[in-house]
């Protein structure tokens, strides 16, 4: 096993042991993949201001994420077809959150079902929900979701109509997967994944699969996943979901001020400032440039979170310094499934801790909750280049 010290010898593990179908679907954007780039480039704008002769004894990277304690302030961001990438690979992830002492999220769009994670898990976890048009489908999800003592609901908003990526449609990734004659030489060369796959009843999209309506088996998914998605969806539509769920509510999707405000009067607990990872619309702005602007907006009137480019335990920094509560991870721990399983996971967990607990340090603070903008060099220009 080669020595591991960042994200990215995961991700070159991941690259050699998942086929390239399930590969390029965590590692691309849409159209030119402009946003997709720039959501990690643009933090490398942004600089630390290190500090010396500072007491760094008694760190701690301990927080709060919508009123949940966490180790750190990293959550699991929801990603579809997890467990396509690793054989059971959301129940995988779950159980490495919960023993670090992390969020997980759980997309909607999963293999491992909201039964099969609260089963495999002991401690509560998210579920991410689509702004789908079917009441009640999105209401026994709700309820499926308050069975299994899910502790928020994450409405993702940015995905009325899906940002085309080449790279899917190329490969034959949809709901469910085109098999061809090129994918399947490809699987057989990834054995470990192979075996996994072998060894698991969990292959189809298990929170729709037998709970949409006329969705009975695979063959009948991609009719539903077609019609599923609300492009007149508007705020009063969220209003609605808000009431299907009383418990905590995240928005995610968020990269507008007044988007924000919106959020903000819908009655969200908290929201996240987020592209999709650069999957929907290309040349939107990088989170992280976003974030500023609105923060300005919100204040602390609201809980703002970010997700979309952290690679790294320094980009959560950056992220905290600028105003955000909480981030999430999700190509980065994907690498670490992909390529190690569970383990993966929590090495990708690790090292981002390990590179957050030390940054902060030299940057002269000791307490994650206490970090701001003194510890950044930020170029004058970053957040208002535009007009």
């Amino acid at each position: 096993m080669p020595v591991i010290t960042c994200v990215e010898d995961l991700k070159r593990i991941y690259k050699r042991r998942t086929p390239r179908m399930f590969y390029d679907y965590a590692e691309s954007g849409s159209w030119t993949e402009q946003t997709f780039r720039e959501n990690t480039t643009d933090f490398q704008e942004i600089h630390l201001r290190q500090r010396v002769a500072i007491d760094m004894a008694g760190r701690t990277t301990k927080s709060q994420m919508i009123g949940q304690d966490v180790s750190m302030p990293v959550a699991l961001a929801p990603v579809g077809l997890t467990g396509m990438q690793s054989a059971d690979g959301e129940i995988k992830a779950a159980r490495a959150a919960e023993k670090f002492g992390v969020p997980y999220t759980l997309s909607t769009m999963s293999i491992c079902s909201i039964e099969d994670v609260a089963e495999n898990t002991s401690k509560p976890f998210w579920l991410q929900v689509y702004t789908l048009k079917d009441d009640d489908f999105m209401k026994r999800l709700f309820d499926r979701a308050k069975a299994a003592k899910c502790s928020a609901a994450v409405i993702t908003v940015d995905l009325q109509m899906l940002g085309q990526r080449h790279k899917d449609l190329k490969n034959g990734l949809s709901a469910p997967p085109k098999l061809t004659f090129k994918s399947v030489t490809n699987m057989m060369t990834k054995v470990q994944w192979g075996l996994g796959m072998l060894g698991t009843k969990r292959r189809f999209f298990g929170n729709i699969v037998g709970h949409a309506k006329g969705v009975a088996d695979a063959s009948s998914l991609s009719t539903w996943t077609a019609e599923a998605f609300d492009v007149s969806l508007d705020w009063d539509r969220i209003r609605e979901f808000r009431k299907m769920w009383d418990g905590p509510l995240i928005i995610k999707g968020i990269i507008d001020p007044r988007d924000a405000l919106e959020a903000l009067n819908v009655g969200a607990d908290a929201i996240i400032v987020s592209n999709h990872g650069g999957r929907q619309l290309d040349g939107a702005l990088s989170s992280i440039r976003a974030l500023p602007a609105i923060m300005d907006a919100v204040g602390d009137k609201i809980e703002v979170h970010l997700d979309s480019g952290i690679r790294s335990g320094q980009d959560v920094l950056k992220a905290l310094a600028l105003g955000a509560k909480g981030t999430y991870i999700g190509r980065a721990y994907v690498y670490g499934l992909g390529a190690m399983g569970e383990a993966g996971v929590t090495k990708a967990l690790e090292l981002i801790h390990k590179e957050l607990e030390v940054s902060m340090a030299l940057c002269g603070r000791t307490d994650v909750t206490k970090v701001d903008r003194d510890i950044l060099m930020i170029p004058r220009d970053f957040s208002d280049r535009w007009q």
